[in-house]
C-alpha cells in the first residue's frame, strides 16, 4: 500500500507547562487523538484524504475544549459566529463558510458548498439557508454554550477588548481554531480549518480561517496546509498559498518554505500562531512562533506524535 499521512493541531498560542494542570493536558491530548486516529483510520483504509480532514475536523468541533464547533467563543452579542473551509489538492477545489450560527459542524457545511454548489464561499444568512436546503444537521445555543468561554466574554467586555481566545492572565489558552491536513494512498492531498473567531469580536470581523489561500490551502503539486493564529497577519501574508509557492515556484523543501513563512516573514510584521503542512511526499511540518501549539500528526510507517509546549 502507498503511504499515507495526517496533521491536525488545536490552536496556537501562550500555553505554558507551567499553567497547565495535569487533568486537563491529558484531556487535550486525549481530543488531538481521538481526532487524529478517526481520520487515521479512514486513510488506513484505504479512503480518501479529504473524507479523513472532515472526519478529523468535526471530532475536534464536537469537542468544547476547542475554540470550533460546540467550543466556539463568543461574539460582543453574545453569539457563537463561525468559520470553515476545506480544499482538495487534486482538482484545487474548495469550499467555506463564515458568520454562521447554530451549525454544528461547519466543517460539514464548507465540504457541501464546495461539491453541492456552484460557489467557492458563503457568508451569514444564505449559508445558513444553503445548510437548510441540504438538510445539514443544526444545534440550539444551549448547545454551543461553554461556561469558560462566556466568562472571557465578559472578561473581554469589562475592558472592551478583543481577546484572540489567548491572555497573559490565562496562559492555557490559545489562538483557538482547529485544523487538519492529510494524504491518502492514492497520492491526494487534502485540508482543511475550522473556528469561532475572536472573543468579543465586533462588526462581523472575518478571519483567515475560512480565506482559501489565507489559512487553508491544498495542491497535490506542492502541499496541504492549515493555519492557527493571529488571523489579521495570516490574511496579510497569504499564508496557506505562499508556503505553496515556495515549494512551486523556488522549489524549496516544505520544512525551508515553512520555516521561512513563520519564523521570518510572520515575525516581521508582529504574526503570531503557527500552522500544520504536509506534502505529496508525506512529509510533515508542525511548525509555530508562539508558546505553544496543539497538535498530532501520524504517518503510515511512523507512530503517533502528540505535542502541545515548544520541546
Amino acid at each position: 500500500m502507498n503511504k499515507f499521512a495526517i496533521a491536525i493541531h488545536g490552536g496556537a498560542g501562550t500555553i505554558l507547562r507551567s499553567s497547565m494542570t495535569p487533568e486537563k493536558e491529558i484531556e487535550y491530548k486525549l481530543g488531538l487523538k481521538n481526532a487524529i486516529m478517526d481520520g487515521d483510520n479512514i486513510l488506513a483504509k484505504g479512503g480518501n484524504a479529504l473524507d479523513a480532514v472532515e472526519t478529523a475536523i468535526r471530532n475536534l468541533e464536537d469537542n468544547p475544549l476547542f475554540n470550533a464547533g460546540r467550543g466556539a467563543v463568543f461574539t460582543s452579542k453574545g453569539k457563537n459566529e463561525m468559520d470553515s473551509s476545506i480544499m482538495e489538492g487534486s482538482t484545487l477545489m474548495a469550499g467555506a463558510v463564515t458568520g454562521i450560527n447554530n451549525i454544528k459542524n461547519p466543517i460539514t457545511l464548507a465540504r457541501t458548498v464546495m461539491q453541492k454548489s456552484e460557489h467557492v464561499f458563503l457568508s451569514g444568512l444564505g449559508a445558513m439557508e444553503f445548510a437548510e436546503k441540504m438538510k445539514l444537521e443544526f444545534a440550539p445555543d444551549e448547545y454551543f454554550f461553554v461556561q469558560h468561554r462566556y466568562d472571557q466574554l465578559l472578561q473581554a467586555k469589562k475592558s472592551d477588548t478583543v481577546i484572540l481566545d489567548h491572555t497573559v492572565t490565562n496562559a492555557t489558552s490559545k489562538k483557538g481554531t482547529v485544523g487538519c491536513v492529510a494524504l491518502d494512498v492514492h497520492g491526494n492531498l487534502a485540508a482543511g480549518t475550522s473556528t469561532g473567531g475572536m472573543t468579543n469580536k465586533k462588526f462581523g470581523r472575518v478571519g483567515d480561517s475560512p480565506m482559501i489561500g489565507a489559512g487553508t490551502y491544498a495542491n497535490n503539486n506542492t502541499c496541504a496546509v492549515s493555519c492557527t493564529g493571529h488571523g489579521e497577519y495570516f490574511i496579510r501574508s497569504v499564508v496557506a498559498y505562499d508556503i505553496s509557492c515556495l515549494m512551486e515556484y523556488k522549489g524549496l523543501s516544505l520544512k525551508e518554505a515553512c520555516d521561512i513563512v513563520v519564523h521570518k516573514k510572520l515575525v516581521a510584521i508582529g504574526g503570531e500562531g503557527g500552522l500544520i503542512a504536509l506534502d505529496a511526499k508525506g512529509n510533515i511540518e508542525l511548525p509555530f512562533n508562539s508558546e505553544g501549539m496543539y497538535r498530532a500528526m501520524k504517518k503510515s510507517n511512523g507512530n503517533l506524535y502528540i505535542g502541545i509546549y515548544k520541546d
